[in-house]
């Protein structure tokens, strides 16, 4: 069962609010009746949707908008500080589910606005640190921390053996052989339904579970082996170029 969350929205266009999790911490189905973007300042942060899961890593975000039914889990210490947004606040809000870029001036200000009063007089400080809020949600640059979830029961069952046996190789022919279909079709199929080709959606599962091991203080060799990689310099260079730095000093200032 989906339960509802509900946020006035009288005084002032979002609501701020932080929340720190433990290790191991869940959250059950549920949706808002308006936007959300859950920033996470440390730890990983995996959110499941009915379209596919969404990896938050640190210092990014995730935006969900209103009526999205999801659930949370957490690996490691998450500090997550989350804007509950009015849906009619902006005719522009992203209108589908994304992980975001946050810049650091949007991190300060989600900060900012934790000690901002409910009220406040029109032309005010506390009402231009809302608006740029506002504004700056508006330009958040999407990143690939996305794993579509395809429609169809077969794709789906060969998906789940792909997460659960992250670290083979997975070749399409592979796949096509366990689904007993040619690779062209599974390949048009897997792009039909996903937006991805299937070597990609292999990838990225890859990227998403070493996300998650990682936070968990895994050793990057250990993580890289295990999912696949011939080497600590193979993974290292998928990860710079993914994440625009190596998973070693991703996860030192996490």
């Amino acid at each position: 069962m989906t339960t509802t969350s509900t946020f006035s929205f009288a005084h002032r266009p979002l609501v701020p609010f932080a929340h720190d999790y433990a290790h191991g911490d869940s959250e059950p189905w549920h949706q808002h009746d308006c936007a959300q973007l859950l920033h996470s300042l440390s730890g990983v942060v995996r959110v499941d949707t009915a379209s596919g899961c969404w990896v938050v890593p640190p210092g990014r975000g995730v935006w969900l908008p209103a009526g999205t039914p999801h659930s949370l889990r957490i690996t490691g210490h998450v500090a997550a500080r989350t804007l509950f947004i009015d849906p009619l606040a902006r005719a522009d809000l992203p209108a589908t589910c994304q992980i975001v870029q946050i810049s650091p001036l949007l991190r300060e200000l989600i900060l900012a606005s934790l000690t901002l009063p409910e009220s406040y007089l029109s032309g005010s400080r506390d009402e231009r640190v809302y608006e740029l809020i506002l504004d700056e949600i508006r330009t958040l640059p999407a990143l690939p921390f996305h794993l579509p979830e395809p429609q169809s029961e077969p794709l789906r069952g060969l998906c789940d053996r792909v997460r659960q046996n992250a670290g083979e190789g997975w070749s399409i022919g592979q796949a096509a052989s366990v689904l007993g279909m040619s690779e062209r079709t599974l390949n048009r199929h897997f792009q039909h339904q996903t937006g991805l080709s299937f070597r990609e959606w292999v990838r990225r599962a890859r990227l998403l579970e070493a996300l998650d091991r990682l936070a968990q203080g895994q050793p990057v060799l250990r993580v890289a082996l295990e999912l696949g990689y011939g080497s600590h310099s193979a993974f290292t260079a998928m990860f710079r170029r993914v994440m625009g730095i190596s998973p070693s000093d991703y996860f030192k200032n996490d």
